[in-house]
């Protein structure tokens, strides 16, 4: 051979061998221009879109958020602004009245009479009694028979089982698992405020005996909840002993319940849900589609979040997202007209016929071009095409799922706080008192006259106070 040739074969196996290595530093390069994309989209997620909660904000990414809706002047109401004042209690409610005349006339001196004038101005201050417990002690007195010498002890059954009666058992449950103070911080409360000793042991023993007093309501409000044409539904991770658990919700007009289970799968929470009948308003989430689609209502807040997300890429992603804002501004724009009453319904399904077009339109394209994470959550959008419209077909129905998670939010607050339950039996006390407590509210009922009601019936025997039942 040509020594000329075999010159120009090495160089063109060394040029092949470099145009490999040139490839496969190309493939690196867009691997790892990938993973930084990926890394920065994640370092910018945020409340705003995402569905990480407003907490995991970082402290710029909160001074943000208010920025975008500052106006600039100082804080607190702004010129215009109605204000609010404290309502004076009905004459029924005070304590004590105090009488203030006028001793003479400020105009010509004369002594006037200390009597009601034509008008007279109100004003109320409020003071809290000194606080402490109201100690009741049970003699049992031991007779002897004068006859016979027989010493007879008095019954014991009269004597309260426990000794925290039901108003402050119902306060310790109030602490622990609706305002979420620790065990140690209720214990130091009791102490400071109302002289009472109580040990850490006594504190779970009463929340055990409340979590029972309250289980009949417990069961009514999750009847309520099954009945409802309307249901939101949301979760969350919780812990037990330092397992991942799943936390979840089902929020109606009138009652609010929750639940710990082992997890959040779709073979797990379908039981949840009782009779799968009505509306069902929630997210994406893969493990509620045992629930008929065209009974279903997804979140537009989610949508949003996820458009904002699409809208912060750079390129045809970008593009792609700021569009899709444009379309659910205009979604959320009729809507609250609809709700101020500024149009009816017809006119709003009218108004909304192109608008749901144009967006299933935008969806399509998304789908069609393929973009790295934009292509794919717009396919995953359409699966629920069926659902993305029924708050304007059904009255009833909202466009997000805000009321859900807006009610999980004290648990995820307690969740942070506690790090979770440690067995079964807190998780029954936890998500029975938020059940309560959060069903309660809406009924107008004052929770501890509620809790202590409960905790009456029980010691007594009685059936146990609904939820639901009117004056």
């Amino acid at each position: 051979m040509d020594p000329r040739d075999q010159r120009i074969a090495d160089l063109e196996v060394q040029v092949a061998a470099r145009d490999a290595e040139i490839a496969e530093l190309r493939r690196k390069l867009e691997e790892l221009t990938q993973l930084v994309l990926t890394l920065k989209e994640r370092l910018d997620q945020n409340s705003t879109n995402s569905s990480k909660p407003p907490s995991s904000d970082s402290p710029d990414q909160r001074a943000e958020r208010r920025g975008k809706g500052a106006t600039g002047g100082k804080r607190g109401g702004q010129p215009g602004h109605s204000g609010s004042k404290r309502a004076l209690a009905p004459p029924e409610q005070v304590s004590e009245f105090k009488n203030l005349f006028p001793s003479n006339c400020e105009n010509c001196w004369t002594e006037l009479p200390q009597a009601p004038g034509s008008t007279v101005q109100r004003f109320q201050t409020l003071e809290l009694p000194e606080l402490k417990a109201l100690i009741t002690e049970w003699l049992r007195h031991c007779v002897t028979c004068p006859r016979c010498n027989h010493k007879t002890w008095a019954s014991i059954e009269p004597i309260p089982a426990t000794p925290f009666g039901p108003r402050l058992s119902a306060v310790i449950a109030l602490f622990t698992g609706v305002y979420h103070l620790s065990r140690r911080a209720a214990e130091n409360v009791l102490s400071d405020v109302l002289g009472i000793d109580i040990s850490l042991g006594a504190v779970s023993a009463v929340e055990e005996r409340v979590s029972e007093a309250v289980k009949p309501a417990v069961a009514e409000a999750w009847a309520k909840v099954d009945d409802a044409p309307v249901r939101h539904t949301d979760g969350t991770s919780w812990f037990q002993a330092g397992v991942m658990c799943s936390l979840w919700t089902i929020a109606t007009s009138v009652a609010t319940v929750f639940k710990i289970l082992a997890n959040g799968q779709a073979v797990t929470l379908a039981p949840l849900f009782g009779k799968k009948l009505g509306i069902l308003v929630s997210d994406r989430a893969k493990a509620l589609n045992f629930w008929a689609m065209a009974q279903r209502q997804i979140c537009w807040a989610h949508l949003l979040r996820k458009a904002i997300s699409f809208s912060e890429r750079d390129g045809p992603a970008g593009a792609l997202g700021r569009e899709m804002l444009e379309y659910i501004g205009i979604v959320f724009d009729y809507w609250d007209q609809l709700r101020a009453g500024k149009i009816g319904r017809d006119q709003f399904r009218e108004l909304m016929a192109p608008v749901r077009f144009h967006v299933e339109a935008l969806f399509e394209r998304g789908r069609a071009a393929k973009l790295p994470h934009v292509s794919g959550s717009c396919e995953d959008i359409l699966d629920y095409r069926a659902a993305l419209w029924t708050f304007v077909d059904r009255e009833g129905v909202e466009p997000t799922n805000n009321h859900a998670e807006r009610e999980l939010r004290a648990f995820v607050l307690w969740r942070k706080r506690s790090f979770g339950t440690q067995s079964e039996r807190g998780n029954l006390f936890a998500e029975r008192m938020m059940t309560v407590a959060h069903t309660a509210r809406k009924q107008n009922k004052n929770v501890l006259e509620f809790l202590t009601a409960c905790c009456t019936a029980a010691r007594e025997g009685t059936a146990a106070p609904s939820l639901f039942a009117t004056a």
